[in-house]
C-alpha cells in the first residue's frame, strides 16, 4: 500500500457508500440468486426428472449433490485465485460459465449426463460465491451498512429459493424439466453489462505466489471427504466410505501443516483460532444441512404424497422462505444491541421447533403443520446466517476476504451435499426398512417401489387401481415415517449448532486494514 493511500485508510471503516454502492449490492445479488434458484428448483423438478430419466436413488441423490460437491471442494482454491487475479474477474468468468453448462444441462439426455452436467456448473459456481460476498468487503467498508448488505445478500438465498418453487412450478406446469435449468440465462445479461460499471475490482495487495501444491492438497482433502460422506449414506459402511474419509483427513492434516509452514499461506489458519469465525462456520454448516434436509423430503412430501402439482408445492412453501428473508433482515438492528450468543442460540430454538412439529405430525401430512413448521425453521436460519455471515467477514482481514469467504461458502455447499446425504440418505434408508410392499406386486413395480417413493408412485400408474392404491398408500406410510425420525435428527442438529453459538460467538471488531 502506498503512502499517498495510508491517510484514506485510517478513516476507511467510517466511510459510508452512497446509492452506486447499493445498487452494487443489487448486480451482486444476481449470481446469488442465480445459484439459489438453481438449488430449489432441482429439488422440485426431481420428481419428474426421476420419471423420466429414471435414476437409480444413488443417480438421484448425484444429480443434486454432484454440483455442490465440485462448488464444495474448489471454492477455497477460487477464493484464494480471486484474492490474487481480481474478484471482479472471477465472477464474471463464473457467471458466464456457469449460464453455458446450465443451458446444456436442460438439454441432458441420460441422468449420466445431467450429473455431469451438474458437476460443470460447481466449477463455475466456485467461481461465484467467495467473489460475490468478498466484493461486499470491499464495497461496504463501514460496519452498521456492511451488516445490512449481508442481511440483504444471505435474504438472496432465501428469495432465490422463494423464486424458485414458484418460478420453476410454473415452468414445470406447461414445459419439461429441462427449463428450470435455462433460468439461468436471462440473469447473465443484466449482470455482465453491470458489474464492470458499479462494481470496482479488488484483490489482495501481496497476494504472494501461487502453491499449486497447496491447491493439490485441498482438493486431495476435500473431494474424498465429501464423496465418502455420500457412499456412507447410500451404501453403509460396506462401501469404500471409510477408506476415502481417512484419505480426505490425511491430505487435510497435510495441507493444514503446509499451511502453517508457509510464509505466505493460501489459507491463513490463524483465522481459525478465532471462535467467532470457527463457531460462525459451524453455525452455518449445521443449519444448511437441516434447511437441505428439510426441502429435500418436503417437496417430495407434498407432489408424490399430497398430489400437489409443482407450483402448488412451492407455493406452499412461500410463507416459509418469506418468513427467512424477513427475519434476516429484522435481526440487522438487534444485532446492534445483543450479541451473538444471545441472539442465534434464540433464533435456532424457532428452527428447533419447526422441525420437532415435523417428527410429532409427519404422519398425518396435513399440508397446514407443514408450512408452519417451515415458517419456524426459517425465521431461526435466517436469522442465524445473518449474524454468522458478518462474523465471519468481520474476523477477517480485507485483503483475505476471498480466502474467508470461500471457507463460508465451501461450509454452505458441503452442509447442502451432508443436508442431502445424510438426511436424505438416512430418509431412503428408513423408506426402505418400513416399506411393506402388497402381496402379489408385479416384480418389475416391487423393486422400482423399493428404490424410491418416486418409483413407488411411477409403478402404481401402470397397475390396477386396487392394487396402485395399496402401493401408494404403502409406500407413503413408509417415507412419512422416516421423515419423522429424520425430522428428530434434524431437530439434533440444530440444537447443536445453537450450543455452538452460544459458547463461541461474541461480538467482533472489524478486521484491520493492512
Amino acid at each position: 500500500m502506498t503512502t499517498a493511500t495510508l491517510p484514506r485508510t485510517l478513516s476507511h471503516e467510517d466511510e459510508r457508500v452512497g446509492w452506486r454502492g447499493w445498487l452494487a449490492l443489487v448486480v451482486l445479488m444476481l449470481p446469488v440468486l442465480l445459484v439459489s434458484v438453481d438449488n430449489t428448483v432441482l429439488s422440485f423438478a426431481l420428481p419428474a426428472i426421476a420419471l423420466d430419466l429414471e435414476p437409480t436413488s444413488a443417480q438421484q441423490l448425484w444429480i443434486i449433490d454432484a454440483y455442490p460437491l465440485v462448488l464444495a471442494s474448489l471454492l477455497v482454491t477460487m477464493g484464494v485465485l480471486g484474492d490474487r487475479f481480481g474478484r471482479r474477474r472471477m465472477l464474471l468468468i463464473g457467471a458466464t460459465g456457469f449460464g453455458i453448462v446450465s443451458a446444456l444441462a436442460a438439454f441432458a439426455p441420460t441422468a449420466a449426463l445431467l450429473i455431469a452436467a451438474r458437476a460443470g456448473m460447481g466449477v463455475f459456481g466456485a467461481m461465484l460465491m467467495p467473489s460475490t460476498l468478498s466484493l461486499l468487503r470491499t464495497v461496504f467498508t463501514n460496519r452498521d451498512q456492511r451488516r445490512l448488505a449481508i442481511a440483504i445478500w444471505a435474504a438472496g438465498f432465501s428469495a432465490g429459493a422463494a423464486l424458485g418453487p414458484v418460478v420453476g412450478g410454473i415452468l414445470l406446469e406447461h414445459f419439461s424439466w429441462g427449463s428450470v435449468f435455462l433460468m439461468a440465462v436471462p440473469v447473465l445479461v443484466p449482470l455482465l453489462i453491470l458489474v464492470p460499471l458499479l462494481v470496482p475490482e479488488s484483490r489482495d495487495p501481496n497476494p504472494g505466489r501461487i502453491d499449486g501444491l497447496s491447491i493439490l492438497l485441498s482438493l486431495a482433502a476435500l473431494v474424498p471427504i465429501v464423496y465418502a460422506i455420500k457412499e456412507l449414506a447410500v451404501h453403509g459402511l460396506a462401501s469404500p466410505a471409510p477408506v476415502l474419509f481417512g484419505t480426505g483427513v490425511l491430505f487435510a492434516a497435510l495441507f493444514v501443516r503446509r499451511q502453517l509452514r508457509l510464509e505466505t499461506p493460501m489459507l491463513d489458519m490463524a483465522l481459525f483460532r478465532r471462535g467467532s469465525f470457527s463457531g460462525a462456520i459451524l453455525v452455518n454448516l449445521l443449519s444448511v444441512i437441516a434447511l437441505v434436509g428439510f426441502l429435500f423430503f418436503v417437496a417430495q412430501h407434498l407432489q408424490l404424497i399430497v398430489g400437489l402439482t409443482p407450483m402448488q408445492a412451492g407455493l406452499a412453501l412461500v410463507p416459509g422462505l418469506a418468513a427467512m428473508i424477513a427475519a434476516g433482515l429484522l435481526v440487522v438492528p438487534l444485532a446492534k444491541r445483543f450479541s451473538p450468543r444471545v441472539i442465534v442460540p434464540t433464533a435456532l430454538a424457532m428452527s428447533v421447533l419447526g422441525y420437532v412439529t415435523i417428527a410429532l405430525t409427519a404422519q398425518d401430512g396435513h399440508v397446514g403443520m407443514l408450512v408452519g413448521a417451515f415458517v419456524a425453521l426459517g425465521i431461526g436460519i435466517g436469522m442465524a446466517e445473518t449474524v454468522s455471515n458478518e462474523l465471519i467477514l468481520s474476523s477477517a482481514p480485507p485483503e483475505k476476504a476471498g480466502a474467508a469467504s470461500a471457507v463460508s461458502e465451501t461450509a454452505y455447499e458441503l452442509g447442502a451435499v451432508l443436508g442431502t446425504a445424510i438426511l436424505g440418505g438416512l430418509l431412503t434408508a428408513l423408506y426402505r426398512g418400513s416399506l411393506v410392499l402388497p402381496a402379489g406386486l408385479p416384480a418389475g413395480a416391487a423393486e422400482a417401489s423399493r428404490e424410491t417413493l418416486a418409483g413407488a408412485v411411477a409403478a402404481a400408474d401402470g397397475l390396477d387401481p386396487a392394487m396402485a392404491d395399496q402401493l401408494r398408500d404403502a409406500a407413503a406410510h413408509a417415507f412419512d415415517a422416516g421423515v419423522g425420525i429424520t425430522a428428530l435428527i434434524g431437530a439434533g442438529l440444530i440444537v447443536v449448532a445453537a450450543v455452538i453459538a452460544a459458547t463461541t460467538l461474541e461480538r467482533t471488531a472489524s478486521a484491520p486494514e493492512h
